[in-house]
């Protein structure tokens, strides 16, 4: 099978060659920001020492700063990659949910996006990898501030291939010919193919997942290298695959942890020399941050991510999930690690509480811009603490429903110092098939997280400490409803047409094009 890394050294090498003398005397800081999909706190050997896939990660957090206590802004795809590029929560930008394959809609287009403030302040602005905020119209991302776009629409379950990877329940490959049986499986796309879009042209449908991570180790390189050539900074957006199923992993050997812990490997590698690619072109003068959209999908089993202790054993004595798509720290605490030699202390590691909507806010600051007008922002600028000058996060952090039970994008819990309350609880299905009873709590229940990571016992309702902090819980959480009542906020569009689902070719079945297939990258 070869080297784990042997695609990486690869494409680092042609990189490497490639490029022209680094351009270091950027008055403004790149940006890379590396968002790794369905992740688990766990999933990072810093944070969890049975771990052992990812030396490039902790090589990254032991040249940078890890933050512990960093929270994705929402449970789900659509609605976590929505709040980090606008900075504000789904109750307020109007995505509370995923986006379909048919979804006419996306992310508002009166939502200001990160790439649109960064490119009004010169910056080059890329995106490669998965969107999944809108692909119809001026939804897709060469409309929302991205010079450059190369990626799938949305999820890669959300469309057949001819490479399906591990999955459970597996799915069948498309069929390659009119006439072919077509096998109805549950929660398998089978009809339409996943498209591999370069800006608004689809190159290749169905996508091939054996070389996907390849494609866009390539592509983020030849980004990188074009916007250092130009003289503009840049901001890259590199929404990963990885580590949501299915995984494919053709080129790495079995892992003494299985196909997720390969596929964790491939992750590693690909990071690792995206941050060497980046180092070549001035080391100093580029921010990189790596985090998740949410945590581990636990109705996948053995191909989910790792926890760590945020098991949410309350819930799991009652059923169902306590990880994606829950409130429950599983499904919101993912890793978070930021490298910047010269600017951000090495071997640091915070505990400050800050979340994926900070990214906004904080990269606005460091690249000299202003924040739009005529809107609230959930995110801070944390730029003191990535400077180790302060270790204060947020006083208050909200988290919304993503698809358990309640309303899609309502405050089901809220975190205040190191108390959470959840107001609603259960209705996202374990591995094993429950999804627990949907329950709302009034009082709410509150778990003191200092000494309960793994929220196995809310404080009795009796206590001296439950009747201390319940007032000012109360007051936090009825001062954020109506801060959000009072913002200026919009909602999405998530009506459907068949019509709207991307396809390149109506005339072949499952729309495929009729190019060659693209095979990892090569030199030049």
């Amino acid at each position: 099978m070869g080297n784990p890394w042997s695609w990486a050294v690869l494409v680092l090498s042609v990189v490497l060659v490639g490029f022209s003398a680094p351009c270091v005397a950027h008055r403004q800081p790149n940006f890379i920001v590396i968002l790794a999909d369905d992740v688990g706190w766990g999933d990072l050997g810093a944070n969890w020492a049975e771990t052992k896939e990812t030396p490039h990660l902790d090589e990254l957090a032991a040249e940078g700063t890890r933050f512990v206590d960093f929270h994705s802004a929402a449970s789900t795809c659509s609605p976590s990659r929505a709040s980090l590029l606008t900075g504000r929560l789904g109750a307020r930008n109007g995505v509370t949910h995923n986006f379909a394959v048919t979804s006419v809609g996306g992310l508002p287009l009166n939502e200001t996006t990160l790439a649109e403030v960064l490119r009004e302040a010169g910056y080059s602005t890329g995106a490669i990898g998965k969107w999944h905020l809108g692909h119809h119209g001026r939804h897709h991302p060469s409309f929302r501030g991205f010079d450059y776009f190369f990626g799938i629409p949305y999820s890669h379950d959300m469309g057949c291939t001819d490479t399906p990877g591990y999955n459970l329940p597996p799915c069948p490959p498309c069929p390659q010919h009119g006439t072919a049986a077509r096998v109805a499986r549950r929660d398998c796309y089978t009809e339409v193919a996943l498209p591999l879009f370069e800006n608004v042209t689809i190159v290749q449908q169905p996508a091939n997942l054996s070389s996907l991570a390849a494609r866009y180790a390539r592509e983020a390189a030849h980004f990188i290298r074009r916007a250092s050539d130009s003289g503009r900074p840049f901001f890259l957006y590199l929404a990963l695959a990885h580590m949501h199923v299915p995984l494919e992993v053709p080129s790495l050997p079995p892992s003494a942890s299985g196909i997720y812990g390969a596929a964790l490997s491939e992750m590693d590698a690909l990071v690792g020399w995206i941050k060497q690619v980046a180092d070549s072109q001035g080391k100093g003068s580029t921010l990189l941050w790596f985090t998740g959209d949410n945590g581990p999908w636990a109705q996948k089993c053995e191909l989910a991510g790792r926890l760590g202790p945020f098991v949410g054993a309350w819930q799991r004595q009652r059923g169902g999930s306590s990880a994606k798509q829950t409130t429950w720290e599983g499904g919101h605490r993912v890793p978070a690690l930021v490298y910047w030699p010269g600017h951000i202390p090495a071997n640091r590691t915070s505990s400050a509480l800050l979340s994926t909507l900070d990214i906004f806010p904080t990269l606005v600051a460091l690249a000299g811009a202003s924040l739009p007008l005529n809107r609230r922002f959930d995110g801070l600028d944390v730029s003191p603490v990535l400077f180790g000058w302060s270790d204060v996060g947020h006083k208050v952090l909200l988290h919304p429903n993503s698809g358990a039970a309640g309303k899609y994008g309502e405050i089901e819990a809220l975190r205040l110092a190191q108390y959470k309350a959840f107001y609603t609880t259960g209705g996202a299905m374990a591995c094993d098939g429950s999804t627990g009873p949907a329950e709302h709590h009034q009082p709410p229940l509150i778990f003191n997280l200092d000494r309960d990571t793994q929220e196995q016992e809310p404080l009795d309702v009796a206590s001296r400490e439950y009747q201390a902090v319940l007032p000012a819980i109360s007051r936090a959480y009825a001062q954020a409803l109506e801060d959000i009542m009072t913002d200026n906020i919009t909602a999405a569009d998530y009506s459907k047409d068949p019509a709207v689902t991307p396809c390149c070719s109506r005339q072949h079945v499952a729309c495929r094009c009729q190019v060659p297939r693209v095979h990892p990258a090569m030199p030049d």
